[in-house]
């Protein structure tokens, strides 16, 4: 068994800061643009080309590749079952995000759901890690 090191838990705070800011950005790029319209094939092309000459929604793509980045990393270091969960701490973020930067109304149900998510990801934090070395024996192993 293993111990995940401060490098895992660096990047998976990372990881829930670019998911959330990405995500963020890409609502406030969204607004910005106002409705799409897709009546037909030219529409679409026009709104896609629209979509993207937005700055905000590159920043978003931008944060959503480093958010990626840092996902795949953590996954080859840590348990799917570890990280999946406590990367779920982004869904709590965003609407912190909404409400300051947006000027979104959370209704009290939701920041109730967001203090779950939270307890959720603390209880999923308190468990020992159970990744082991992969084994000699396993046709994966890179022995190179």
């Amino acid at each position: 068994m293993r111990n995940l090191g401060p490098k895992t838990y660096v990047l998976l705070f990372l990881e829930v800061l670019f998911a959330a800011l990405g995500n963020t950005l890409f609502d406030k790029g969204m607004k910005q643009m106002g409705a799409l319209s897709f009546a037909n094939a030219s529409e679409i092309w026009a709104e896609a080309v629209r979509t993207f000459a937005n700055g905000t929604i590159w920043i978003g793509l931008l944060f959503m590749l480093l958010f990626m980045v840092c996902h795949m990393l953590v996954l080859s270091w840590a348990d799917f079952s570890f990280v999946m969960p406590f990367s779920a701490v982004s869904y709590a973020l965003v609407p912190v995000f909404a409400y300051l930067w947006l000027g979104e109304k959370v209704l009290p149900m939701r920041w109730v759901g967001i203090a779950l998510i939270v307890v959720g990801v603390f209880l999923v934090s308190r468990t020992p890690p159970s990744t082991t070395q992969p084994s000699l024996d396993d046709p994966r192993t890179d022995l190179s």
